[in-house]
């Protein structure tokens, strides 16, 4: 999709500051962090949120991106969170399927 940020993130046209990138998925840190360890795990492929995606092997990537981020920026060994919004009422700002993964301090419950 031409003007969706996400997409434009990972065909090059905005910055950003990668973690982790392959063939399919995209992994680049949150410029409005929520943690200390704040990285979004994108598709490159526009999907809306994840109740469009219709490939189960995609979301197996996304979530085997989420392990190596994890180690990557050390959070692997204290604990990490990961969240999928979806939809309005779920929290979605981006209608581009994301993953954030959240660490680096006690995360409380419930989020925010």
């Amino acid at each position: 999709m031409d003007n969706c940020l996400f997409c434009r993130i990972a065909k090059g046209e905005i910055p950003s500051t990668k973690v982790y990138e392959d063939e399919t998925v995209l992994a680049f840190r949150d410029i409005s962090p929520a943690a200390p360890e704040h990285v979004l795990i994108i598709p490159k492929a526009h999907y809306d949120n994840v109740l469009k995606l219709d490939d189960d092997a995609l979301l197996a990537k996304m979530f085997a991106a989420a392990r190596t981020v994890a180690k990557t920026v050390g959070v692997s060994e204290n604990g990490f969170r990961l969240v999928i919004n979806t939809g309005r009422d779920g929290g979605q700002t981006v209608e581009h399927l994301h993953m954030h993964l959240l660490g680096a301090r006690e995360l409380g419950w419930p989020p925010g």
